[in-house]
């Protein structure tokens, strides 16, 4: 169990990583900010993103799940307010840097994961 955790937490810290390096408006000064970064969006989306995939379940079903991109983008925002140095230019920003963390880490979890 301990050990599916730090693999998530590698591949959300590799994702971020490539993340800062695409000129879309995601900025982070060190790896040490985006290891933190990673630990926080992993803790983050462990602990309130349900609540929000549950109150805007209805929208999400209307929009055939993409949505579920906007909250993801929001989980995002609020990293950036928590984690000091990890910046986020705008909102486009934020759901296009979630949706390029999302690629990356499933694309990680399926070549290296269990």
């Amino acid at each position: 169990m301990l050990s599916g955790f730090l693999m998530r937490w590698l591949f959300n810290s590799i994702a971020i990583w490539v993340t800062t390096l695409l000129p879309i408006g995601v900025t982070a000064p060190d790896t040490k900010t985006i290891i933190l970064a990673a630990l926080v969006l992993g803790l983050v989306n462990a602990s309130i993103r349900w609540m929000f995939i549950i109150l805007t379940l209805p929208l999400t079903i209307l929009t055939l799940g993409l949505f579920t991109l906007v909250i993801n983008a929001l989980m995002l925002y609020i990293v950036s307010a928590v984690v000091s140095g990890f910046l986020i230019a705008n909102f486009w920003s934020a759901l296009v840097g979630a949706v390029i963390i999302a690629i990356v880490s499933t694309g990680l979890s399926h070549l290296f994961g269990r």
